[in-house]
């Protein structure tokens, strides 16, 4: 029983660890040893010594794992979880080596007590078994990984008149892909990879379930942590057209530089064929810089730089949403468009997706701007919530140093009582202490409460709260989301409305 409860667990850490790409799910144990060990340890040194006292042993073992079952049973119990385990074929296959690999001590056994000490011993290295299980079905992974590529490959060569397009970069991936979507779908018919769907297994599926002949457009998110991924995705789909939204500090602990971090996203560019196009972002200095060598065509877009195609002037942003004018370069033609969305990196991926859907598609202005109306506020993304006494801005997909800024920009503009929920940012390596406090230091000019939630990774928030003045008493400390708005509701102001930043929500590997 508690081998089934601690398998599961580390099993759901494997899968949010992408099975062990880059080493997370090694790096995420090596870093948590205490999660990974527990009690198991001082179980396995108990029946070590058993070996040489050899008292009740069968009673002694059965006593030590039913006290740790109830003891994690109630632990995973208050646990939140976010991120649901999901027992997948490939889940499947793992547990089948786990089990074989436990079975191995029964072909060797010859004393009683030697075996329970070895199998006390597995049961406290686990987190490495599945590790290994993981390692020894590598050959047959590939076999299955292989098979449904060549497939996805097949199915693509059979589209003929597919128009292509992927987006990258290190922010507003999917809010573009989901934009330009919603854009599109005002005269065609596209398809986009669902969810957060933009790793190579991620398009094999979307090309394999979801992509019919009856599609126009394919968009493909396409995320990275190291180099070469993003061409690795091109050699899958092939994309004609690329969009890079925004290049920053993000996931620096695989990329180490924000200069690998560029070369990566512009890997999309790089590979478009002669007759593709390109859609960047003027404003972002990081995309100016690149010297591309691939001599494809190029549309600018951006907020401060007049040289570009597409610019947007006259932003006026409220509560309920956000008009601006888009001024076609070419066309020497200004328009007025009208967005639910919040938040300035939506302009941004607006006028991305306007560039596409114009230049590209060859759409009616007067079809984008319906499309640009109807567009849906995107899940876990600047998402308004509306409830009886308070509002819910949800931003909390995932967060960054420019993401997080424009969240709490967002905030200022609501006229009522502030309070953000946040764990801080992650991924940043070395500077991720320096932009949290920075972020600590924005937060104290926007809020009235801040809860945070872990102890350990948000230290540096509060020090940046603490050192801009902010009201220690109005900064609460929590483990879990959930936990947060039993204190919302303790502290809030019921004379004024309250609104509510949620930035970023860490996934359970995170969890303190």
């Amino acid at each position: 029983m508690y081998l089934y409860l601690i398998s599961r667990k580390n099993l759901n850490v494997l899968q949010q660890n992408f099975y062990n790409e880059n080493n997370r799910y090694i790096k995420w144990g090596n870093k948590n040893l205490k999660k990974v060990f527990g009690l198991d340890i001082i179980a396995m040194l108990i029946n070590l010594i058993n070996v040489f006292i050899r008292i009740k042993y069968i009673l002694l073992f059965n006593c030590l794992y039913l006290l740790l079952y109830v003891h994690k049973k109630n632990i995973l119990k208050k646990e939140q979880i976010k991120i649901p385990f999901k027992i997948t074929n490939r889940i499947k296959r793992i547990v089948f080596t786990l089990i074989l690999l436990y079975l191995v001590p029964l072909i060797f056994y010859k004393n009683i007590f030697i075996l329970i000490f070895t199998y006390s011993f597995l049961i406290s290295v686990n987190y490495y078994m599945i590790f290994l299980s993981n390692v020894i079905n590598y050959p047959i992974e590939k076999i299955v990984f292989l098979y449904y590529k060549n497939k996805a490959k097949k199915k693509l060569k059979r589209f003929n008149n597919l128009k292509i397009v992927g987006i990258t970069g290190s922010y507003g991936k999917t809010s573009t892909k989901n934009i330009l979507n919603d854009i599109l779908s005002v005269k065609y018919n596209s398809v986009t990879t669902p969810k957060n769907y933009n790793t190579l297994y991620g398009l094999i599926i979307t090309i394999n379930k979801y992509l019919n002949k009856f599609n126009d457009i394919f968009i493909a998110e396409m995320g990275a942590f190291k180099k070469g991924r993003i061409k690795k995705l091109c050699n899958l789909v092939k994309p004609k057209y690329g969009i890079i939204t925004k290049i920053g500090e993000s996931h620096l602990d695989s990329f180490k530089t924000i200069n690998n971090i560029r070369n990566t996203k512009f890997e999309l560019i790089e590979y478009l064929p002669k007759n593709g196009i390109g859609i960047l972002n003027m404003d972002d200095k990081e995309q100016v810089k690149f010297n591309i060598k691939n001599k494809v065509k190029i549309i600018w877009i951006g907020i401060d730089s007049n040289n570009a195609d597409l610019v947007a002037n006259n932003i006026l942003i409220s509560k309920n949403g956000m008009s601006f004018d888009v001024i076609f370069k070419k066309e020497n033609i200004i328009k007025s468009f009208k967005t639910r969305l919040l938040g300035i990196p939506n302009i941004y991926n607006i006028l991305s997706s306007i560039a596409f859907a114009r230049y590209i598609m060859n759409m009616d202005i007067d079809d984008i701007i319906l499309g640009v109306k109807r567009i849906k506020p995107i899940p876990h993304r600047l998402e308004i919530k509306n409830f009886n006494n308070y509002t819910i801005i949800d931003d909390a997909y995932n967060s960054n140093p420019i993401g997080s800024k424009m969240a709490l920009d967002v905030l200022k503009l609501m006229d009522g009582e502030k309070i953000v929920v946040t764990p801080g940012m992650i991924e940043l390596k070395d500077k991720e202490y320096e932009f949290n406090k920075e972020f600590g230091k924005y937060i104290s000019e926007v809020a009235d409460y801040v809860i945070l939630v872990g102890n350990k990774q948000t230290k540096a928030i509060k020090y940046g709260l603490i050192s801009n003045n902010f009201n220690k008493d109005k900064i609460l400390t929590t483990n879990n989301v959930k936990e947060a708005f039993i204190i919302i509701d303790k502290v809030k102001n019921n004379n004024k409305h309250t609104y509510i930043l949620l930035e970023n929500d860490l996934p359970d590997i995170f969890n303190e």
